[in-house]
């Protein structure tokens, strides 16, 4: 590793090179953490329809069904947004 010197160059350049990629991501983290709650709420109710679905009234399950739905959607439109 080359240590240069100087005011500005105090540490060696390979970590503070890996210092700005981990704090100044080039994706955004609000992107990554959105697509994480959508996935958390899936597999939630997921494990609700699973574990608890006999227990459950028709109304109940339907609205279950349809949030799962709807969280797919949005997580499928975040993602598509993404690789364009």
């Amino acid at each position: 590793m080359k240590m240069q010197t100087g005011p500005r160059f105090d540490m060696p350049l390979g970590f503070s090179q890996t210092s700005v990629d981990v704090l100044a991501p080039s994706r955004s983290v609000v992107t990554d953490m959105i697509m994480v709650q959508f996935i958390a709420m899936i597999v939630v109710l997921l494990a609700v329809l699973l574990f608890r679905g006999n227990d459950l009234s028709t109304e109940e399950a339907s609205l279950f069904i349809i949030g799962v739905f709807a969280s797919s959607i949005m997580l499928g439109s975040i993602y598509t947004r993404l690789t364009r």
